[in-house]
């Protein structure tokens, strides 16, 4: 349960937070309101099956209880806590858009042989119902071979779950492995200006041309 904050303002903030409280606001169908809830509590709830998007029984003073999701929070930069957190109200009926973490399991087989696996996009937008929403959502990449990629179309994502993204966007790819050189190797570029028996920069004859020039004026 959280309580209404009759009393706003950066102290009162200060005040609730050393009480072990987080303000925040929950986002109504009507209007906003002004609560403050437990850490602990919230930390619980949101660090459950259902992560960052778990559907939250939001009960005011003792009322009706106001089914939300998380919109935004705050951490302290240095404990690590929950300063700040925003909710919003929803209709389980209706879909929301969330966002939701990608992880890719599994190694690639192009890693195996020497390449390096790349993720480009690490959370994907999606919309669904409230509570089919899914928390993560994890990507095989043991098949992708060197020079390979795989695209944000290829998620295999929950029914009823929409990708809101553009399928064709890479997700991960395996770049080719990177070419050590051999001790004593010259580096490229070099061996081509050595048989060429140091011959001048053509600035530098071009200064010499010149200053031949004015030598026999």
């Amino acid at each position: 349960m959280v309580q209404n904050r009759a009393v706003l303002g950066s102290a009162e903030s200060r005040r609730l937070r050393r009480q072990g409280l987080v303000p925040g606001v929950l986002y109504g169908r009507e209007r906003p309101i002004a609560i403050s809830i437990g850490e602990r509590d919230l930390r619980a709830a949101l660090t459950g099956e259902s992560g960052a998007n778990a559907v939250l029984d939001v009960v005011v003073d003792g009322g009706s209880a106001h089914a939300s999701v998380l919109k935004d929070y705050q951490r302290d930069a240095v404990r690590g806590t929950i300063t700040h957190v925003d909710l919003q109200e929803v209709r389980l009926d209706q879909p929301i858009h969330a966002t939701v973490p990608v992880h890719l399991v599994g190694e690639a087989a192009g890693s195996k042989a020497g390449g390096v696996l790349t993720q480009t996009v690490t959370e994907i937008n999606v919309e669904a119902l409230p509570m089919e929403v899914p928390a993560t959502v994890d990507f095989d990449v043991s098949g992708l071979e060197v020079g390979a990629s795989a695209h944000l179309g290829e998620i295999a994502l929950p029914a009823g779950v929409k990708l809101l993204d553009d399928p064709d966007a890479t997700l991960a790819s395996v770049m080719q492995p990177t070419r050590e050189e051999e001790p004593g190797e010259a580096p490229a570029g070099e061996g081509d200006a050595a048989a060429a028996g140091g011959a001048a920069e053509p600035e530098a004859e071009a200064e010499a041309a010149a200053g031949g020039d004015s030598s026999e004026e």
